[in-house]
């Protein structure tokens, strides 16, 4: 993945030097089960976070050169990305976008959506539209998940993006209406539908950006294909009951997933990306 300029983002909040604050999510093997279940990108992190705080922690920019400052550049030049892209898609559609801001942070941090914690991994909270993200989740995602190159780490934060343009547009608001009409195995087949749904957003900024702040080529690609492919709840279950069971999937296949972003990435239409009408996947 090359940056064509690499213009950085100012709608970051950097909690790195800020040295937390508040406490941990769960303990012990909980933490642990936690960790794998939020690391799945998206979903609603007021079921997974405890302790809600109406309170932002004040910024506080990290003095000195830090270990991470690749990485919270790098953060910067995808979220700025990002805005450029979803920004000309708005006014195309008479629109503006607003766009949201990025905490980067260390360990834990209060958020709109309860305590945030490096075992959080990334998350978009809708209730402060904000993005939160410990930048170990890189480490975790080369490490862990074996999807390693930049384009993996973009489109991490480019699904979370896909979160707030489901706010903006309103989606998000009547998917989450539906949580009390609807039982807990038909609300996770609206939850999938709502994370493929990101999916396919992160592949139409992808498709949006080339050429113009980024360039990729097809091992960019594949890196970013592997990074869906392992966050799969089927991979997730596997991995971690050792039995996949679909009633409980709440974020899809990881075939669901590749799919899902290879088409926003493909034809860059949001028309085609009706995830909650559309089977097209339902084979996979």
């Amino acid at each position: 993945m090359r940056w064509l300029g690499g213009r950085e983002s100012d709608n970051v909040d950097d909690r790195r030097g800020s040295g937390g604050g508040g406490l941990l999510v769960g303990g012990g093997i909980g933490s642990v089960v936690i960790a794998v279940i939020v690391m799945l990108l998206g979903g609603d992190p007021s079921e997974i976070l405890n302790q809600r705080s109406s309170e932002p922690a004040a910024s506080s920019a990290p003095a000195g050169p830090q270990a991470d400052d690749g990485a919270a550049s790098f953060t910067r030049k995808t979220l700025a990305s990002t805005e450029d892209v979803w920004t000309k898609i708005f006014a195309d559609q008479g629109e503006r976008y607003p766009a949201p801001t990025l905490v980067m942070f260390r360990q834990v941090t209060p958020s709109g959506c309860g305590t945030a914690s490096q075992a959080s991994g990334p998350f978009y909270c809708p209730a402060d539209q904000k993005l939160y993200i410990d930048l170990s989740f890189y480490d975790e995602l080369r490490e862990r998940f074996n999807a390693p190159g930049e384009f993996a780490m973009a489109y991490v934060i480019a699904h979370e993006v896909g979160h707030h343009i489901q706010k903006q547009l309103g989606i998000m608001d009547k998917v989450d209406a539906l949580r009390s009409q609807l039982s807990e195995k038909e609300y996770n087949k609206v939850s999938v539908r709502l994370e493929l749904q990101a999916d396919f957003f992160a592949g139409v900024w992808a498709n949006h950006a080339q050429g113009q702040s980024i360039s990729i080529d097809k091992n960019d690609v594949e890196s970013a294909l592997t990074a869906a492919n392992a966050i799969g709840d089927d991979r997730i279950q596997q991995e971690t009951r050792g039995t996949v069971v679909p009633d409980a999937f709440t974020h899809g296949t990881s075939a669901q997933r590749v799919y899902w972003f290879s088409k926003g990435l493909k034809t860059g239409d949001l028309k085609q990306g009706d995830t909650f009408n559309s089977r097209e996947d339902s084979n996979l």
